[in-house]
């Protein structure tokens, strides 16, 4: 086990270093409101594909796809990871050019939900976006803490702390500009790190030949492409992936941040293509800790039970250096995102200054890096926690994206699609589940119904909805989304 004192140290030395560089860079520039939240036009493709998979990936690629691995059905279950995280990037192609193309001007989703359907669907979106992201870096909190408690005793409130206060400051000092930069610092770092620790790990274990055989011998099921469970879970992922993203406020801000509509739609290609392979690196990670027997109860951390068994001290600092990065990579976009979200609603609802909306948004990203860390340092079960954030993003995505496209497409419709989609997700949802079947419902925990059935009924209710409808929107109307915020920034 490595020392907890020092690997504590190389964590701060490693924030410390990218948050440096977000402060500098931020000085650097214009430090506007609208420059805070949004960075808008200033991204170049490189940049903004970077900032893309640092942000969307996060530290849960150490986490989720090797607990996937290990407790979801091997390969293919990790095959359905990394297919399913590339499927929502490459639907922003499109809508990135739509959205940049019928509200240039705009901030946030939530702005948009406003102006598209009304205030009812509005505060349901805003709700669930806002959970969602919460949840979200909540979960990746939680996974960091117990993976650095594993390898090296550290507290999980020291970490959590350590890294939630560095990536407040720069992210409070320099908004969106700062994430940019870190994320892009943090990617080019983390990723041949990922890589290195895969290589390492296949060293030390034999290479890839020694694997097979282990894997063959003591968890041949795991490399079966047939295993049912492991294909519904590739099947089932996608939906949650997808819904997840769609309602990032973080993604969103990228898709205006970018210097044009043909960098963004670029980067979320090449951040797709990226993204599979990193993936799949991780995911083996599980497949070898099931197979070597270190998992027990404890699969959301197989990653970390891999570099315990198998690594020298200083290749495991390294993956110290791995996850520290990547979780912040994720906070900041997170915090980022809350606060864009918080600050743009202020702004339509009262008549604040730009140096009073700017002090909200840097409370309210204090306030979330606060309970993100009091949340994260309790130890709960970290995919479970994705995949509540995953089902409501699953029940909302299908009207908020096809609101962009269906001129009759109106609130009620919306919103009801979305809370008929929620309500079949949460009937079999794991707990809830439990209860309604011990009331007499026909109803079983269930992971795939949980995202499949939630993610049809949206769709289907959306498209019925549409057909019904006698209303017409005019999407005009969203050019001017974002006016008074633009506004208050130019002052």
């Amino acid at each position: 086990m490595l020392d907890a004192t020092l690997t504590l140290a190389v964590a701060v030395v490693a924030l410390a270093a990218t948050s440096a560089v977000g402060v500098w860079y931020a000085r650097r520039g214009e430090r506007s409101l609208d420059t805070l939240l949004t960075a808008r036009g200033s991204a170049s493709e490189g940049t903004t594909a970077a900032s893309i998979v640092g942000s969307v990936m996060g530290a849960w690629i150490l986490l989720s796809p090797a607990e996937a691995g290990a407790a979801y059905g091997g390969l293919t279950a990790v095959l359905g990871y990394a297919l399913g995280s590339a499927v929502p990037l490459l639907l922003f192609v499109p809508v990135a050019r739509r959205v940049r193309s019928v509200m240039p001007d705009g901030h946030s989703l939530t702005e948009y939900v406003r102006a598209r359907f009304g205030t009812g669907f509005y505060l349901f979106v805003l709700v669930v976006s806002v959970f969602y992201m919460f949840v979200f870096l909540a979960a990746e909190m939680t996974g960091v803490t117990a993976a650095l408690a594993l390898v090296a005793g550290v507290p999980p409130w020291a970490t959590a702390a350590v890294i939630g206060g560095f990536v407040l400051a720069y992210t409070a000092y320099g908004g969106l500009v700062a994430s940019l930069v870190t994320d892009t610092v943090q990617t080019a770092v983390a990723l041949p790190l990922l890589v290195a620790a895969a290589v390492g790990a296949l060293w030390q274990v034999g290479g890839t030949g020694a694997v097979h055989g282990t894997v063959a011998r003591e968890t041949p099921q795991l490399l079966t492409l047939t295993n049912p469970a492991a294909v519904a879970f590739g099947f089932y992922v996608v939906f949650a992936v997808l819904g997840a993203n769609v309602l990032h406020q973080g993604v969103w801000q990228r898709v205006w941040a970018a210097e044009s509509t043909t960098s963004v739609q670029r980067a979320f290609g090449v951040s797709a293509v990226a993204v599979v392979p990193l993936i799949l690196l991780a995911g083996l990670f599980g497949v070898v800790a099931a197979a070597r027997g270190l998992v027990d109860g404890n699969a959301g951390i197989s990653f970390f039970l891999v570099v315990n068994d198998v690594f020298p001290p200083w290749l495991a600092l390294g993956v110290v250096v791995l996850a520290v990065l990547l979780v912040a990579s994720t906070a900041d976009t997170v915090l980022n995102a809350i606060a864009s979200v918080v600050t743009v609603d202020l702004a339509e609802f009262s008549d604040a200054d730009e140096r009073t909306l700017t002090r909200v948004a840097r409370a309210a990203t204090g306030l979330v890096a606060l309970a993100a860390v009091v949340v994260g340092a309790q130890g709960y079960d970290v995919l479970t926690l994705f995949f509540l954030a995953d089902l409501l993003g699953a029940a909302t995505f299908a009207p908020f994206v096809l609101g962009l496209y269906l001129t009759s497409l109106g609130e009620r419709g919306a919103l009801t699609a979305s809370l008929g989609g929620l309500a079949v997700g949460l009937a079999f949802f794991p707990g809830v589940a439990g209860v309604l079947g011990e009331a007499g419902l026909p109803v079983s925990p269930s992971f795939f119904w949980v995202f499949v059935g939630s993610t049809a009924v949206s769709v289907a209710a959306t498209l019925l909805a549409a057909a019904v409808s006698t209303g017409e929107y005019d999407f005009r109307a969203l050019g001017r989304v974002g006016a008074r915020l633009t506004e208050v920034s130019e002052r």
